[in-house]
């Protein structure tokens, strides 16, 4: 997916200098009463695995953001059950200079239907992973992200996530 529109104009004002960003991380879980699979996807960038992510669109809201990202990126569809946490991620630096921090809304989520596929060019893999069997490349970041997802505590967590 390319840069979204907005983000470019905004770009083209700022220039490289750090950007903050709204962002969703979607811990999408089958089944949701008793976790077993998390929905990953494999970074064309980088190579790793992470959770469904990605950038809010301007008066999206978190759930719908969720929703789409999700949609965009694997072709299941989601209900969102509830935000668990929210923390920083950052700061990014780009090959291209551009510095960007997100402030990431993580949702706990409930797959509804489809099966995953390589929606867009953001990702080269994608699949339902046993919790018990992750793959190894999971940013740590990431992997608190999908613990908290897993355990969904009472409160939302604002802080003590890694960055």
């Amino acid at each position: 997916m390319p840069t979204p529109e907005f983000v470019l104009a905004l770009r083209s004002k700022i220039g490289s200098d750090p950007l903050w960003l709204p962002g969703v991380t979607a811990i999408v879980l089958r089944p949701l009463e008793a976790p077993e699979e998390v929905l990953l996807v494999r970074r064309s960038d980088d190579g790793t695995w992470t959770p469904v992510k990605g950038i809010m669109e301007p008066a999206e809201s978190v759930a719908d953001a969720a929703k789409r990202e999700c949609l965009e990126e694997t072709g299941v569809v989601i209900e969102i059950d509830r935000l668990v946490g929210v923390a920083v991620h950052g700061p990014v630096h780009y090959s291209n200079g551009d510095v960007t921090d997100y402030l990431d809304h993580i949702v706990r989520a409930r797959w509804i239907c489809g099966e995953p596929v390589v929606g867009d060019d953001e990702s080269v893999d994608t699949g339902w992973f046993n919790l018990n069997a992750l793959p190894d490349s999971i940013p740590v970041s990431d992997l608190a992200r999908i613990r908290l997802g897993v355990e969904n505590p009472a409160d939302v967590v604002l802080e003590g996530l890694p960055r």
